[in-house]
């Protein structure tokens, strides 16, 4: 029977050669057909700025990424997507994955940035601005720690560094039987976001007792900057000077109450927007002011603009000025009242003035009240930080807890007892210096500052997120609007020609994490098919042969009598 099929199989196979892959490939196929490639994990992806100031590209070109994950210790970083954690990341690091022309780059942020050392988050902070000087076509993504992007990131630097140290051989096959993942965003290309509208506000309460009253205005921008705008938050730049100057607008509404109380100033309040992209919604605002119109408290009697930012914070207080105020003006009064106040009632604060000239060469000013003095109005910003180069000031690490409510409830009392002395005259009419006017009824609250607060830090503000139906503009807008009269919207929009700023799109992505196995893996596997497809086909075409073969070794020995 069985020397019947071995002629059989032999003759059919011999004869038609076509017959042996239809009977035998499908068969292998079904084997060896790997499975559809498993997603390993969905997470959200924030994407560094994209933007064009004054015609300059800033931040990463390109949102697509589809491409295998390395760590920044593998050997081969072309197109690859390097990924790296906070802790482990350092701008050398960064610019070697640039070089070596990476597929993209993220960078995975801890759960909890306010936890991290200080060393790391101070490092971090100071590097981001060099990120963002030039203009860069790779992706740059940041993610949010979790176990599953934990899980990945370790197996991802196991591999990248256990290549290293082995034999060409051990890394073809540690290449071959190893898990990789293959890192793909589901958004498309950005593109430039057209007609976009930056809004700021402004309010007033209006003096009593002549027409041609003094104007003191008080300023804050809202909004927030970092390397990645779905990640800024700006809890002290300039969260605290907006809940300062919301502050202020509810103790000074109080007194302008009370006819014993209504001062002969006009005060007015103005929260600007686009300030991190060198004050947009400021320099509007003055233009509409000062160019646009007949009539406007801008253009009467302005006794100096005060600007409010980062002030939530430490034990120093800085008058930053362009022109050092002339003895006998109101921003000179300003500048000894808060002088005043500080030694009488706040002797643990270090008060002190810090001149610098504006440099219109700089594409950047430094402070907000810079853009006041362009105009040639009396203007100078208070904070708590000596320089405009801090680097928290644009940071995606300014979070909440870096804001001291009890500091910033202190600040807000140094600021409004220093303006009421300003505009009652109060050191003139021999008041004393420890004269305190805000207090029991009237006093901060401390409550109310930390609930502001908390509120502007609940949601990212960076001007490419707040449209002009932004929850935040509106709710800022009702604030002010409890307190102040003639509450108005101001909108900036870019010029459709020669635009100043452009902003950019897709910011904020899902990426999927694919578990696959790498490209030689494929080939690996089509030479082994190939060489079992050649070896069944070998043993078909000589079946007799290896059948008596077979026999020839499994017949039982004859016995020899």
């Amino acid at each position: 029977m069985f020397e019947e099929a071995s002629e059989v199989f032999d003759n059919m196979f011999k004869s038609s050669f076509p017959l042996t892959f239809i009977v035998f490939i499908p068969a292998v196929l079904i084997l060896v057909s790997p499975l559809p490639a498993e997603a390993a994990h969905e997470f959200t992806v924030y994407r560094m700025q994209q933007y064009d100031l004054q015609g300059q590209p800033y931040g990463t070109r390109n949102a697509i990424l589809n491409t295998e994950a390395r760590t920044v210790e593998a050997e081969v970083l072309s197109r690859r997507c390097v990924i790296m954690r906070l802790a482990d990341f350092s701008y050398d690091k960064y610019q070697k994955a640039l070089r070596q022309s990476a597929g993209a780059v993220v960078i995975i942020l801890p759960k909890n940035m306010s936890a991290m050392p200080q060393d790391i988050v101070q490092q971090f902070m100071e590097l981001e601005p060099e990120m963002l000087a030039t203009e860069t076509i790779v992706p740059v993504y940041f993610a949010e720690e979790d176990e599953e992007l934990l899980s990945i990131y370790t197996q991802t630097l196991t591999s990248s560094s256990s290549q290293g140290s082995l034999s060409a051989a051990e890394v073809l096959l540690h290449t071959a039987t190893a898990n990789g993942f293959q890192m793909v965003t589901s958004g498309a290309q950005s593109k430039a976001i057209s007609d976009w509208a930056i809004t700021s506000l402004e309010g007033r309460l209006t003096g009593v007792g002549g027409e041609d009253l003094p104007t003191i205005v008080v300023v804050a921008h809202y909004d927030t900057f970092g390397v990645a705008p779905w990640l800024s938050y700006g809890a002290d730049s300039n969260g605290s000077g907006v809940s300062m100057l919301l502050e202020l607008t509810r103790l000074f509404s109080k007194l302008y109450t009370y006819k014993r109380t209504h001062a002969a100033y006009n005060l007015l309040f103005f929260v600007s927007g686009g300030g991190k992209f060198n004050y947009q919604g400021t320099k509007r605002w003055l233009e509409d002011n000062l160019d646009h119109t007949d009539s406007s408290l801008l253009q009467d009697n302005v006794a100096f603009v005060l600007c409010l930012d980062t002030l939530g914070n430490g034990d120093s207080l800085y008058l930053h000025v362009s022109k050092p105020p002339k003895e006998g003006t109101p921003q000179y009064s300003l500048l000894k009242e808060l002088e005043t106040v500080v030694t009488s009632q706040h002797p643990e604060v270090k008060f002190s003035m810090v001149h610098k000239k504006i440099n219109l060469a700089d594409d950047m000013l430094a402070w907000e009240h810079e853009r006041f003095g362009i105009r040639r109005l009396p203007a100078f910003t208070l904070s708590h930080l000596p320089s405009h180069r801090s680097a928290q000031r644009s940071s995606i690490m300014d979070v909440r807890p870096h804001v001291d409510v009890s500091k910033l409830s202190r600040n807000t009392k140094v600021v409004a007892e220093a303006l009421a002395r300003v505009i009652y005259n109060l050191t003139e009419k021999g008041a004393s210096g420890d004269l305190q006017i805000f207090t029991e009824q009237m006093q901060v609250q401390e409550e109310h500052l930390s609930a502001v607060v908390d509120w502007l830090t609940a949601q990212p503000r960076a001007a490419q997120l707040v449209d002009k139906d932004s929850s935040v503009v509106s709710t800022l807008e009702y604030q002010l609007s409890r307190y102040l009269k003639d509450v108005k919207r101001h909108y900036v929009k870019a010029d459709k020609r020669d635009p100043e700023f452009v902003f950019y799109d897709q910011l904020k992505q899902t990426m999927n994490a694919y578990r696959v196995k790498p490209a030689i893996f494929d080939l690996l596997l089509a030479l082994c098919i190939a060489a079992y497809l050649g070896m069944m086909y070998l043993a078909i075409q000589n079946f007799g042969l290896l059948y008596s073969i077979v026999r020839r070794i499994t017949q039982p020995k004859a016995k020899v009598h």
